[in-house]
């Protein structure tokens, strides 16, 4: 059976000696690093896409998945990722019209319908 990202990101982690921690935490020696590589892994897909290079934006968009699966190990919050993703797509879903279709801003963008609800991340942290 296939990896998920977070595993495959996991074992890289423990190879290369890059933290992985268990309790959710914000790793003040290494949080400006992961949002600058963050920052800049988006910022080559920005370029890729202008310049219309899918492999390019392929390889962004797996970088982008790699350091922040990363991001998710360092903070330790790789435990509560998959329910958390769970929660925000329920709150998501709750973004739908009274008719049951999306509510679009004129360049299509997704907007909140009457009956959208927060994200609770806190009990995912309560359980941490």
């Amino acid at each position: 059976m296939a990896k998920d990202t977070l595993s495959i990101v996991r074992d890289w982690h423990e190879a290369f000696d890059v933290p992985v921690v268990d309790q959710p935490s914000i790793p003040a020696p290494r949080a400006q690093m992961r949002l600058a590589i963050l920052e800049e892994e988006v910022a080559e897909l920005r370029d890729a896409v202008e310049a219309g290079d899918m492999v390019e934006v392929l390889d962004a968009l797996c970088d982008i998945q790699y350091v922040l699966d990363g991001t998710f190990l360092e903070f330790g919050l790789h435990g509560v990722k998959q329910e958390a993703m769970e929660e925000v797509h329920s709150s998501n879903m709750s973004k739908l019209g009274t008719d049951g279709r999306p509510v679009l801003r004129e360049d299509g963008k997704v907007l909140k319908g009457p009956g959208f609800r927060q994200p609770d991340l806190q009990q995912f942290l309560q359980k941490s």
